[in-house]
């Protein structure tokens, strides 16, 4: 396809005149829907900065296969096809470039050293401080200073050692989930090996002859269920094909906190918080990749007891491997929804044609929350909150059990309540590059096992990666701008707290 005609073009061309427009202080039709006081304090700014994607850099790859486009939503014409809904739609980065980098949002890799012909770690089970949302810090136990622990990263062929040590108050050992590997080396306590001691140290040591998705943690259960797993990520000597542009992990796991505790019950049967990578929505950090990149997505559930749908809004991916070894093509599936059970991963792949910001979460509804307690049904006190107690638990606040004309109805309440967001909340949750533009409502939203996908043209991604200060909803109205139908947009009202 000539680069002159691609829609790609033509989107960029669109997007720059639309900005031009802005800049410009045209009258768009989105905002002749706006209430007359919104528009008096507009939300977002103008995108004062021109789109600076190169619509005549070359490219080694097309725009369109077969009837599907990298750059707007498509189905492709043939589902026997190569390419039917992007499946084998290379990304723009090459094989000979070697595996995408490999991204655990919120978590650091664990450095290595080279020694004796061997990758060499240092993992240091230990209790940790996790922060699931800005000022609500919680004791768990995780490796190295986090929950979870930092990732491993190699490659295939590699030989590892990985040196533990135990300040945890009890014994522990780590487990190399998935590894096939010598049967002294597994971390099975007890089955195996001695319990790794406190104040002591183990050297664990072999070949990784495999490739995929598989984690670490400890095999004692309480432990594994307080938090003390990690990545470790094995890429093949060949590089897949087709390649990916960007490679991310998401980590799901629960934990049972009370509201006056920062420490998980680990020996509950229930769960009220919910995180990804150590983080709650909305303060996990938003995946944010290019307009027409190849993405693939590593789930992996390490709740104690709770399986997960895990659905992606605004795309059809197609699930390429579980945590036993990638899926032959032949095999691949096109979903919008994978169960990933306890103890299990899951890698997708798809091509992100769709510009927006689009929701990416658990589809329990439970597991949509953040700090569930109970505060509904019949008896409840109606319009108090605990607050008062919680400051003085010498005194029980007063009851008022009159009920108004809304308790007549039977059931309980479906508007849930919401948790308070104070301004030093909010601005952590806006101090993040990748959330730079989003419309201001969007914390609202997301939380529990909740995160975000970006998908951003490229002037659009350098704008929210590489400067500072976009204002909100400007990226947001952009794309509405660009790819939407802005004479029906309505902006998101203003809310009082910000950055």
């Amino acid at each position: 396809m000539e680069r002159e005609t691609s829609p790609r073009r033509q989107f960029i061309k669109s997007g720059m005149l639309a900005a031009a427009s802005l800049a410009a202080g045209t009258t768009l039709s989105a905002q002749e829907s706006v209430d007359p006081e919104e528009a008096a304090t507009p939300q977002a700014g103008p995108i004062t900065s021109p789109p600076v994607s190169d619509g005549t850099k070359k490219s080694p790859v097309r725009d369109e296969y077969d009837g599907f486009s990298r750059f707007k939503p498509s189905r492709g014409n043939d589902p026997d096809s190569d390419y039917y809904l992007g499946k084998l739609v290379p990304g723009f980065r090459t094989t000979e470039e070697g595996p995408a980098p490999f991204i655990a949002p919120d978590l650091e890799k664990l450095p290595y050293v080279m020694k004796d012909g061997a990758k060499q770690f240092e993992l240091v089970a230990q209790n940790v401080r996790r922060e699931f949302l800005p000022g609500y810090e919680m004791d768990v136990w995780g490796y190295n200073g986090s929950m979870p622990g930092p990732t491993i990263e190699v490659t295939q062929g590699d030989r590892v050692r990985i040196i533990v040590h135990n300040e945890l108050p009890e014994p522990t050992t780590v487990h190399w989930h998935g590894f096939e590997l010598p049967v002294q080396q597994d971390g099975s306590m007890t089955l195996t090996q001695n319990p790794i001691m406190p104040g002591k140290s183990y050297v664990y040591e072999f070949d990784i002859h495999e490739e995929g998705t598989f984690f670490y943690h400890s095999h004692v259960a309480m432990q594994e269920a307080f938090g003390m797993v990690g990545w470790f990520i094995v890429h093949p000597k060949k590089v897949f094909d087709p390649p990916v542009d960007r490679d991310f992990g998401l980590l799901f796991q629960n934990f049972h906190i009370k509201a006056n505790q920062t420490i998980s019950n680990s020996w509950s049967m229930d769960w009220n918080w919910h995180t990804i990578n150590g983080r709650s929505g909305p303060f996990t950090t938003p995946l944010v990749v290019k307009h027409g990149e190849r993405v693939r997505i590593r789930l992996l559930d390490f709740s104690p007891m709770q399986h997960h749908p895990i659905h992606l809004h605004g795309h059809t991916f197609w699930l390429t491997g579980r945590e036993g070894a990638r899926t032959p093509k032949s095999a691949w599936i096109p979903r919008n929804t994978e169960l990933v059970g306890v103890a299990q991963a899951a890698e997708f792949e798809f091509i992100a044609n769709n510009p927006g910001d689009w929701m990416f979460h658990c589809h329990m509804v439970h597991h949509m929350m953040n700090h569930m307690v109970e505060q509904v049904g019949p008896r409840i006190r109606e319009g108090s909150n605990v607050d008062a107690y919680m400051t003085n638990l010498d005194q029980r606040p007063p009851v008022d059990m009159k009920h108004s004309e809304g308790f007549a109805t039977p059931g309980y309440p479906q508007g849930m309540q919401g948790m308070q967001m104070s301004e030093k909340f909010m601005k952590a949750i806006w101090s993040r590059r990748e959330v730079q533009g989003m419309r201001a409502t969007w914390p609202k939203s997301v939380h529990g096992l909740m995160t975000l996908l970006r998908v951003l043209p490229d002037d659009l991604y350098q704008q929210v990666m590489e400067t500072d200060d976009v204002p909100k909803g400007a990226i947001f109205e952009e794309i509405v701008q660009r790819f939407g139908t802005p004479e029906t947009y309505q902006k998101a009202p203003l809310m009082k707290m910000g950055h």
